[in-house]
């Protein structure tokens, strides 16, 4: 098992950084993740130490299963997720780093490229989301499950080598359409209401077979490995009591690290 504890620090710098960004000056080396999900639109911004300068998100709907279903739309939200930073901080951003599903084809990886590129970025890096996440956990055997809006990723790790991939459309966006259907409310609504951390109990038995769902997925993906440990990161992994579900389901010691929703981000920014 892994040492979480520099992981959370880095997160907990991350958070402040949201609140507070850092002034940096011209000329500075920056490093810039942009993490185009299907709930959320994140920047991250990072010094040359690789220590937190800033962060910005945006609630979206341009990413589905993670395709880009709008393009402009993408454009725009990463546009100015970059133009507010930068007078945050007030030094440019330049160049950035960008991760995908794992198994994501080449001309869809293209597109959220050519996203980031028209919003004014130089895309440097591609990689896959669970790989990025494993930059801030550093795990030297197991497997990295990323649960975001629509899906659900996976990889394992053997000797700190990625030996399997894997990527199922399933994640958050079910969990939000569940909800929505149970109090009669718009999608819009019920994403609100489930990341209300004051409605976490209130919604999980709703959620439940959701993510007894994405439980069975890992342990299908993972039956013929010899894995030990689950590491839960994305946006969906923040629901209350879910990594419990996860090893019920599996049968094997989940752990789920602080904000679990920015540490991929975060990863995709180390790797610009």
């Amino acid at each position: 098992m892994i040492d979480i504890t520099k992981c959370e620090n880095l997160i907990s710098q991350l958070e402040d950084s949201i609140r507070n960004p850092r002034k940096m000056k011209a000329g500075d080396e920056l490093l810039v993740g942009v993490d185009l999900g299907t709930a959320y639109i994140v920047i991250v911004v990072l010094d040359q130490d690789k220590k937190p300068v800033a962060c910005e998100m945006e609630f979206s709907q341009v990413i589905r299963d993670g395709l880009v279903v709008d393009y402009v739309g993408a454009m725009s939200i990463v546009r100015n997720l970059k133009d507010k930073i930068e007078k945050k901080i007030g030094a440019k951003l330049t160049k950035a780093a960008i991760a995908v599903p794992p198994g994501t084809s080449d001309r869809d990886s293209k597109t959220h490229m050519y996203v980031v590129q028209g919003a004014g970025l130089e895309v440097s890096n591609i990689l896959d989301e669970p790989t990025a996440a494993n930059s801030v956990l550093k795990i030297e055997n197991g497997v990295i499950v990323d649960i975001g809006g629509g899906t659900t990723g996976l990889s394992i790790i053997e000797e700190k080598q990625v030996v399997y991939v894997a990527d199922e459309p399933t994640g958050g966006t079910h969990l939000t359409l569940v909800v929505a259907g149970n109090y009669k409310i718009k999608f819009e609504e019920a994403e609100v209401y489930k990341t209300a951390s004051s409605r976490q109990r209130e919604i999980f038995p709703l959620v439940v077979p959701v993510v007894q769902k994405i439980g069975t997925i890992v342990k299908e993906h993972i039956q013929n490995y010899d894995v030990k440990e689950i590491y839960l990161v994305g946006g969906t992994s923040c629901l209350e009591g879910i990594e419990k579900i996860i090893e019920n389901v599996t049968g094997i010691t989940t752990i789920k690290p602080k904000n679990p929703f920015l540490v991929t981000p975060l990863g995709i920014a180390m790797n610009c």
